[in-house]
Protein backbone atom coordinates (compact mmCIF):
# COMPACT_ATOMS: atom_id res chain seq x y z
CA UNK A 1 0.00 0.00 0.00
CA UNK A 2 1.16 3.57 -1.25
CA UNK A 3 1.92 5.86 1.97
CA UNK A 4 0.60 9.21 0.56
CA UNK A 5 1.96 12.90 2.13
CA UNK A 6 1.38 15.81 0.28
CA UNK A 7 1.23 19.60 -0.02
CA UNK A 8 -1.84 21.92 0.45
CA UNK A 9 -1.74 24.92 -0.60
CA UNK A 10 -2.50 27.67 -3.68
CA UNK A 11 -0.90 27.49 -6.70
CA UNK A 12 2.10 25.27 -5.88
CA UNK A 13 3.49 24.27 -8.91
CA UNK A 14 6.76 25.67 -8.04
CA UNK A 15 6.63 23.85 -4.52
CA UNK A 16 9.76 22.83 -2.76
CA UNK A 17 8.07 20.02 -0.64
CA UNK A 18 6.94 17.75 -3.48
CA UNK A 19 10.35 17.70 -5.54
CA UNK A 20 12.30 17.58 -2.19
CA UNK A 21 10.38 14.48 -0.84
CA UNK A 22 9.98 12.89 -3.94
CA UNK A 23 14.14 13.25 -4.45
CA UNK A 24 13.75 11.56 -0.63
CA UNK A 25 11.75 8.96 -1.24
CA UNK A 26 14.11 8.18 -4.54
CA UNK A 27 17.43 8.51 -2.65
CA UNK A 28 16.31 6.35 0.21
CA UNK A 29 14.28 3.48 -1.72
CA UNK A 30 11.02 4.41 -0.10
CA UNK A 31 9.69 2.44 -3.13
CA UNK A 32 6.07 2.61 -1.47
CA UNK A 33 6.22 6.42 -0.33
CA UNK A 34 4.51 9.56 -2.68
CA UNK A 35 4.46 12.95 -2.02
CA UNK A 36 1.68 15.23 -4.15
CA UNK A 37 0.36 18.44 -4.48
CA UNK A 38 -2.97 19.17 -3.43
CA UNK A 39 -3.58 22.70 -5.22
CA UNK A 40 -6.92 24.51 -4.34
CA UNK A 41 -8.48 27.61 -4.97
CA UNK A 42 -10.41 27.87 -1.73
CA UNK A 43 -10.27 25.55 2.15
CA UNK A 44 -13.45 23.74 0.96
CA UNK A 45 -11.12 21.48 -1.06
CA UNK A 46 -9.04 21.03 2.08
CA UNK A 47 -12.02 20.01 4.36
CA UNK A 48 -12.83 17.43 1.37
CA UNK A 49 -9.00 16.33 1.68
CA UNK A 50 -9.57 15.21 5.48
CA UNK A 51 -12.52 12.99 4.73
CA UNK A 52 -9.89 10.57 2.79
CA UNK A 53 -7.85 10.64 6.13
CA UNK A 54 -7.17 7.31 6.62
CA UNK A 55 -5.35 7.26 3.17
CA UNK A 56 -2.86 10.19 4.03
CA UNK A 57 0.59 9.55 5.72
CA UNK A 58 0.82 13.19 6.52
CA UNK A 59 0.20 16.69 5.09
CA UNK A 60 2.48 20.23 4.72
CA UNK A 61 0.40 23.61 4.87
CA UNK A 62 1.52 26.61 2.69
CA UNK A 63 0.30 29.85 1.72
CA UNK A 64 -3.13 30.54 2.13
CA UNK A 65 -3.80 28.14 4.60
CA UNK A 66 -1.46 27.70 7.41
CA UNK A 67 -3.98 29.70 9.62
CA UNK A 68 -7.51 28.47 7.79
CA UNK A 69 -7.04 25.10 8.07
CA UNK A 70 -6.81 24.90 12.46
CA UNK A 71 -10.45 24.71 12.65
CA UNK A 72 -10.88 21.52 11.01
CA UNK A 73 -7.91 19.82 12.66
CA UNK A 74 -8.30 17.89 15.93
CA UNK A 75 -5.97 19.35 17.97
CA UNK A 76 -3.24 21.66 17.53
CA UNK A 77 0.20 21.67 19.94
CA UNK A 78 0.87 24.56 22.14
CA UNK A 79 3.72 25.65 19.52
CA UNK A 80 1.10 26.16 16.63
CA UNK A 81 -1.37 27.48 19.33
CA UNK A 82 1.27 29.90 20.12
CA UNK A 83 2.13 30.56 16.49
CA UNK A 84 -1.38 30.84 14.97
CA UNK A 85 -0.37 28.96 12.09
CA UNK A 86 0.14 24.87 11.20
CA UNK A 87 2.14 23.76 8.35
CA UNK A 88 2.25 20.25 9.15
CA UNK A 89 -0.51 17.63 10.22
CA UNK A 90 0.34 14.44 11.45
CA UNK A 91 -2.45 11.47 11.28
CA UNK A 92 -2.48 9.42 14.43
CA UNK A 93 -2.90 6.34 15.46
CA UNK A 94 -6.26 6.64 16.29
CA UNK A 95 -7.30 8.31 12.82
CA UNK A 96 -7.29 11.98 14.64
CA UNK A 97 -5.54 15.04 13.56
CA UNK A 98 -2.77 16.96 15.05
CA UNK A 99 -2.13 20.07 13.58
CA UNK A 100 1.97 20.94 14.32
CA UNK A 101 4.47 23.66 13.16
CA UNK A 102 8.03 23.07 12.04
CA UNK A 103 8.50 26.77 10.34
CA UNK A 104 9.91 27.85 13.81
CA UNK A 105 12.45 25.24 13.95
CA UNK A 106 13.70 25.66 10.06
CA UNK A 107 13.79 29.34 10.66
CA UNK A 108 16.26 29.06 14.21
CA UNK A 109 18.49 26.68 12.82
CA UNK A 110 18.40 28.58 9.50
CA UNK A 111 19.57 31.64 11.25
CA UNK A 112 22.01 30.19 14.01
CA UNK A 113 24.04 29.22 10.98
CA UNK A 114 24.43 32.69 9.40
CA UNK A 115 24.57 34.69 12.22
CA UNK A 116 26.57 33.97 15.25
CA UNK A 117 24.62 35.99 17.90
CA UNK A 118 21.54 36.43 18.76
CA UNK A 119 19.29 39.63 17.10
CA UNK A 120 18.60 42.23 19.54
CA UNK A 121 16.10 44.07 17.62
CA UNK A 122 14.26 42.82 14.46
CA UNK A 123 11.66 44.24 11.71
CA UNK A 124 8.96 41.64 10.46
CA UNK A 125 8.01 42.05 6.93
CA UNK A 126 4.18 40.51 6.37
CA UNK A 127 1.59 39.42 9.07
CA UNK A 128 1.14 35.97 7.48
CA UNK A 129 1.22 32.35 8.30
CA UNK A 130 4.90 32.35 8.28
CA UNK A 131 5.09 35.68 10.32
CA UNK A 132 4.23 34.00 13.70
CA UNK A 133 6.95 31.04 14.08
CA UNK A 134 9.90 33.76 12.94
CA UNK A 135 8.18 35.83 15.80
CA UNK A 136 7.62 32.97 18.19
CA UNK A 137 12.10 32.37 17.78
CA UNK A 138 12.79 35.99 17.93
CA UNK A 139 11.06 36.16 21.45
CA UNK A 140 12.53 32.80 22.84
CA UNK A 141 15.82 34.85 22.05
CA UNK A 142 14.85 37.91 24.04
CA UNK A 143 14.82 39.69 20.58
CA UNK A 144 12.48 42.70 20.67
CA UNK A 145 9.64 42.67 17.19
CA UNK A 146 7.94 45.00 15.08
CA UNK A 147 5.45 43.78 12.61
CA UNK A 148 5.37 46.05 9.46
CA UNK A 149 2.51 45.62 6.95
CA UNK A 150 0.66 47.77 4.48
CA UNK A 151 -2.36 47.63 6.71
CA UNK A 152 -1.14 49.00 9.69
CA UNK A 153 -3.11 48.02 12.67
CA UNK A 154 -2.22 48.38 16.55
CA UNK A 155 1.04 47.17 17.47
CA UNK A 156 1.72 47.13 13.80
CA UNK A 157 3.45 49.30 11.63
CA UNK A 158 3.21 50.64 8.66
CA UNK A 159 6.48 50.73 5.79
CA UNK A 160 5.69 54.47 5.49
CA UNK A 161 6.56 54.45 9.47
CA UNK A 162 9.94 53.04 8.72
CA UNK A 163 12.34 56.07 8.77
CA UNK A 164 16.15 56.57 9.31
CA UNK A 165 15.87 56.23 12.81
CA UNK A 166 13.63 53.09 13.09
CA UNK A 167 16.20 51.90 10.49
CA UNK A 168 19.36 52.07 12.81
CA UNK A 169 17.44 50.38 15.56
CA UNK A 170 17.50 47.23 14.09
CA UNK A 171 19.83 44.28 12.91
CA UNK A 172 17.44 41.74 11.25
CA UNK A 173 14.56 42.68 8.59
CA UNK A 174 13.11 38.84 8.12
CA UNK A 175 10.24 38.84 5.00
CA UNK A 176 7.78 37.02 5.32
CA UNK A 177 5.86 38.65 2.28
CA UNK A 178 5.45 36.86 -1.42
CA UNK A 179 7.08 39.93 -3.32
CA UNK A 180 9.31 39.19 -5.30
CA UNK A 181 8.86 35.59 -5.49
CA UNK A 182 9.35 34.09 -9.20
CA UNK A 183 7.89 35.36 -11.68
CA UNK A 184 7.45 38.53 -10.03
CA UNK A 185 11.18 38.84 -8.94
CA UNK A 186 11.25 42.40 -9.60
CA UNK A 187 8.97 43.25 -6.70
CA UNK A 188 10.44 43.67 -3.36
CA UNK A 189 9.27 44.78 0.33
CA UNK A 190 8.95 48.59 0.37
CA UNK A 191 11.58 49.26 2.74
CA UNK A 192 14.19 52.51 2.29
CA UNK A 193 16.71 50.52 1.55
CA UNK A 194 19.25 53.72 1.85
CA UNK A 195 19.41 53.06 5.35
CA UNK A 196 19.86 49.52 5.22
CA UNK A 197 24.22 48.98 6.05
CA UNK A 198 26.56 46.70 6.83
CA UNK A 199 25.02 46.11 10.47
CA UNK A 200 22.39 44.72 8.82
CA UNK A 201 21.18 40.93 8.51
CA UNK A 202 18.24 40.53 5.45
CA UNK A 203 16.41 36.72 5.88
CA UNK A 204 14.04 36.48 3.20
CA UNK A 205 11.82 33.37 3.63
CA UNK A 206 11.39 33.06 -0.63
CA UNK A 207 13.93 30.49 -1.93
CA UNK A 208 12.80 31.36 -5.51
CA UNK A 209 14.61 33.28 -6.87
CA UNK A 210 17.60 32.40 -4.84
CA UNK A 211 18.54 36.24 -4.54
CA UNK A 212 15.47 38.23 -4.32
CA UNK A 213 15.82 41.75 -4.81
CA UNK A 214 15.34 42.41 -1.40
CA UNK A 215 18.19 40.41 -0.85
CA UNK A 216 20.20 42.33 -3.86
CA UNK A 217 19.38 45.53 -2.62
CA UNK A 218 20.53 44.94 0.69
CA UNK A 219 23.72 43.23 -0.38
CA UNK A 220 24.49 47.01 -2.28
CA UNK A 221 23.85 48.44 1.23
CA UNK A 222 26.71 46.00 2.78
CA UNK A 223 24.13 43.88 4.50
CA UNK A 224 24.32 39.98 5.19
CA UNK A 225 21.39 38.71 3.17
CA UNK A 226 20.06 34.89 3.31
CA UNK A 227 17.02 33.06 1.31
CA UNK A 228 14.67 30.94 2.71
CA UNK A 229 16.21 27.78 1.27
CA UNK A 230 17.87 25.94 4.27
CA UNK A 231 14.52 26.84 6.47
CA UNK A 232 13.18 24.99 4.01
CA UNK A 233 15.34 21.83 4.39
CA UNK A 234 15.12 22.07 8.23
CA UNK A 235 11.45 22.28 8.72
CA UNK A 236 10.92 19.73 5.76
CA UNK A 237 13.12 17.04 7.67
CA UNK A 238 11.30 18.24 11.03
CA UNK A 239 7.46 17.42 9.49
CA UNK A 240 9.15 13.96 8.60
CA UNK A 241 10.09 13.11 11.90
CA UNK A 242 6.65 13.99 13.35
CA UNK A 243 5.30 11.89 10.30
CA UNK A 244 7.43 8.52 11.68
CA UNK A 245 7.40 9.42 15.31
Amino acid sequence: MIKKFGLVGKNIDYSFSKNYFSEKFINEALKNHAYVNFDFSSIEGFTKLLKEGPILAGLNITIPYKKEVIPFLDRITKDAQTIGAVNTIVWEKDGTTTGQNTDHVGFQKALEEISNKPPEKALILGTGGASGAIKFVLDKMGCEVQFVSRQPKQNILNYGALDKSKMDEVDLIVNTTPLGTFPDIEKMPPIPYQWITKKHLLFDLIYNPEETTFMKLGKSKGAKTTNGYKMLIYQAEKSWELWNS
